[in-house]
């Protein structure tokens, strides 16, 4: 989440007529996060998060957004859902952007994260997965294959700038990744950015998932390559065993993870570093003045992206 968006009182007073929620007390700018501009809303009915789509927003993927945590949130997936208007609607415009009022989820995201919280975590991914397979609206994952090589030739000329020899590296990647991609994996509704600010807490319990703004179709497998990444290496880049065997096994407990999907783990880790060193490498030479966001260091990125280039299978990450 993040601020690009500055809000007058005029025009907010306008969308906030579109609800029944009593008085404004209190707004808030939300400066953690890369995509939206989000704020913190308290009334007179409680705290809610007022989200504006920047441009890097598809408006014709919103619908699948907020359907898709409408319909994760029935079946009983710990996620926030949008807030109606008294016309029925949950999207409209404010600032020239679309906007949507959305459900306030209690929690902490994690700052420094322990096995068992990886263990919840998996089990929650699986619950999401099995909970989206009847959704019924799809979206392809632009930040796939194709999206990776988009994303490349916008940033590749400052690569270098940022780590000698990054651009040839990468471009050498995105080759080997392209001949090798799975395309039989099991597929479905993934989250694709579980990140753990992207995940709460209280206490060892998990309590929401939020941030579903690239949700998409794409191989399961792929959303637990994105979480290994995200949750099994520790602050001074070590790979943690304890975390993935635990980020694994809770997910077995809720929907088993097939051989064929074990095998790929490696491949499905080097392209999930690949996709965000170079959407982080995107942003730290597209950096927007004003803007309440401090860009991710994409080098980050780049020692995992490694690790995972070596990985000789799953036995690699301590999974059998």
């Amino acid at each position: 989440m993040a601020v690009y968006t500055l809000i007058d009182d005029d025009s907010l007073a306008d969308f906030l007529a579109c609800y029944e929620l009593g008085q404004l007390l209190s707004l808030k700018g939300i400066a953690e996060g890369v995509e939206n501009s989000n704020y913190l809303v308290i009334t007179e009915r409680g705290r809610y998060i007022l989200t504006l789509y920047e441009k890097r927003v598809d408006p014709a993927d919103l619908p699948f957004f907020l359907g898709l945590m409408e319909h994760l949130a029935q079946r009983g997936v710990r996620c926030p859902t949008p807030v109606h208007g008294s016309d029925g609607a949950a999207l409209r415009q404010l600032c020239g952007r679309p906007a949507a009022l959305i459900e306030f989820l209690d929690g902490v995201s994690p700052r420094r994260w322990q096995a068992a919280q990886c263990a919840e975590l998996g089990r929650a991914l699986a619950r999401l997965h099995l909970a989206g397979a009847d959704f019924e609206m799809r979206r392809a994952n632009a930040l796939s294959l194709d999206g990776w090589h988009r994303v490349f030739t916008a940033c590749r000329h400052h690569a270098d700038s940022v780590c000698p020899g990054l651009e040839a590296e990468l471009a050498s990647e995105l080759e080997a990744l392209a001949a090798a991609w799975p395309a039989d994996l099991p597929s479905g509704v993934i989250h694709a950015d579980l990140f753990p600010d992207n995940v709460f807490f209280r206490g060892a319990e998990l309590s929401g998932i939020i941030d579903f703004y690239f949700a998409c179709n794409d191989l399961l497998a792929y959303d637990l390559a994105i979480c290994l990444n995200a949750w099994c290496f520790e602050p001074d880049g070590a790979f943690n065993i304890t975390k993935a065997r635990q980020l694994f096994a809770g997910y077995q407990q809720i929907r088993p993870i097939g051989a064929d999907e074990l095998a790929a783990l490696p491949l499905l880790a080097r392209g999930a570093a690949c996709r965000f060193l170079m959407t982080r490498l995107f942003d730290w030479r597209h950096q927007v003045e004003g803007a309440l966001v401090k860009p991710k260091d994409p080098l980050e990125y780049l020692e995992k992206l490694r690790f995972h280039r070596h990985a000789a299978g799953p036995g690699d990450y301590g999974l059998g």
